[in-house]
């Protein structure tokens, strides 16, 4: 693509904003959104398109992607300590992050940006002439897969979010107010954001391309976000969260015999997976350096396991998945902390080729199959439900086990996730799903029995992160979270 759709520019709306409209209400604000400079055709021809498309993608090399979303995921449960001796990393882990926290800010900003790239191709594909009238049709579809993905991130991580559907291009007096709303967007209730990333999703499976593709959005995986979205809006589906993981089962994935396979680096695109970003190495569009971010012992690792980790492991009898997910160093290392000694110290363990080709799973089948345990239980089918749970850890040798009720049932799915599912960013997520945050890591210990200190911290209005004051600064349509 050409250097103007490519390098996307971001322009300064305040003096076009004003030029038009000459209004004092506008000069206290920035625009939050980007958009690029005025372009007859701002696709034109497939060329460009193409590279549009693969600009939505390489945006999965993002420091959100590969590296934030795995530390929010787990970093901030019982499963590992913030690690390293990153300030901004600890008042993630601790429950004491403030609106002005730079992760937050990047990540919003990593969220805006992926959204605007959906859009770019989502508003302007349709003009260009010489590309395929399927392969527009494939385009849009994936496009909406990841807005949709996308925005299930923000809504989780921020509650209110704004919707925002258009990749402004130029602004004159005929679109001015459209322009302006989407520029500067007020944060809409949750439940229109679901309404909003639903509707995405009707529209990507329609066009989206077969689930043969590992690489790419395809039709299992937007089968598994629409399961994973109808459990956690805020009145779930259950029925449709069984439809959509049946569904994804039909398509015939299966387990892989050795858990360690996922993430030996040596069964990239398995039977097991059904959507990866795909590490290119150093230089290339994902060149995944986040592994290098969480395990190697050349200088102290984020998202360093908890004890609390190791001994659910060992109290499972679950050394297969233990030793998968967590490698203690072989020599001392040369630091120690609160919680682990200098000749005993872990590292997260599924991500382990430091040399940027490291993939990383979007959606696989174990989650699938425990996301559809959980809903039978909902619908008070424990039986079906927990068959799904022996499934799982039967390829791992442990014993199957029963459930007395919903309730107990509900409790071992979410501890079977969090043994099956450890750093792959989702413990946090099932938490608040399973409405267990506040009252699991309010309890939370440290290696010698004793209540972490920080583990007070926590609260509901702990769940969500704050509005970046930066952005709110820039946007007076944009209101802070309760309780920040």
């Amino acid at each position: 693509m050409k250097k103007n759709i490519l390098n996307i520019k971001s322009v300064a709306l305040l003096g076009l904003l004003c030029f038009y409209m000459s209004c004092n209400d506008y000069l206290d604000t920035e625009p939050i959104v980007e958009v690029i400079t005025k372009e007859e055709q701002p696709i034109k021809n497939a060329t460009e398109a193409e590279g549009a498309m693969s600009a939505v993608y390489s945006q999965l090399g993002g420091e959100f992607w590969q590296f934030d979303q795995f530390f929010i995921g787990d970093a901030q449960t019982d499963n590992s300590y913030a690690g390293a001796d990153n300030v901004q990393m600890f008042q993630i882990d601790e429950y004491r992050m403030v609106a002005t926290n730079t992760i937050s800010n990047r990540d919003w900003g990593y969220i805006i940006d992926m959204l605007f790239r959906c859009n770019f191709v989502l508003n302007y594909v349709d003009d260009v002439k010489d590309l395929d009238p399927k392969r527009k049709e494939q385009m849009k579809a994936e496009a909406s897969f990841f807005r949709a993905y996308t925005l299930f991130k923000a809504v989780q991580i921020w509650g209110d979010f704004p919707i925002i559907t258009k990749a402004i291009t130029s602004v004159n007096q005929d679109n001015f107010d459209e322009v302006y709303a989407q520029t500067y967007p007020s944060r809409k209730p949750v439940a229109e954001v679901y309404d909003q990333i639903l509707a995405d999703l009707e529209v990507a499976s329609t066009n989206i391309p077969s689930s043969d593709q590992k690489y790419k959005a395809n039709k299992a995986a937007v089968n598994a976000l629409k399961a994973k979205v109808n459990a956690t809006k805020p009145s779930p589906d259950w029925n449709q969260v069984i439809q959509n993981c049946d569904k994804v089962i039909a398509e015939g994935y299966t387990l892989l015999p050795t858990y360690d396979q996922l993430f030996d680096g040596n069964h990239e695109g398995n039977a097991e997976s059904i959507f990866e970003a795909n590490g290119e190495g150093w230089g290339s569009p994902i060149g995944a350096w986040g592994a290098s971010m969480f395990y190697g012992t050349d200088w102290k690792k984020f998202n360093t396991p908890s004890n609390a980790l190791v001994t659910a492991y060992d109290d499972e009898g679950d050394l297969i998945r233990k030793n998968s997910t967590i490698w203690f160093a072989v020599n001392n290392v040369p630091w120690s902390d609160n919680y682990w000694p200098s000749n005993k110290y872990p590292f997260a363990y599924k991500m382990r080729k430091t040399d940027g080709t490291q993939n990383f799973y979007i959606f696989r089948f174990a989650d699938i199959l425990l996301l559809k345990s959980e809903a039978l239980s909902q619908n008070g089918d424990i039986t079906s439900a927990m068959a799904l749970v022996n499934q799982v850890r039967s390829r791992v040798k442990l014993n199957a086990i029963s459930a007395t009720s919903k309730d107990d049932a509900l409790t071992k799915i979410l501890h079977e996730r969090k043994l099956e599912l450890a750093f792959e960013g989702e413990y946090w997520f099932d938490l608040k799903r399973f409405g267990k945050a506040v009252e699991i890591l309010s309890k939370q210990k440290d290696g010698k029995g004793n209540l972490l200190p920080y583990a007070s911290n926590i609260s509901t209005s702990k769940l969500i992160w704050p509005v970046p004051q930066s952005k709110i600064d820039a946007n007076k349509n944009l209101v802070q979270n309760p309780g920040y």
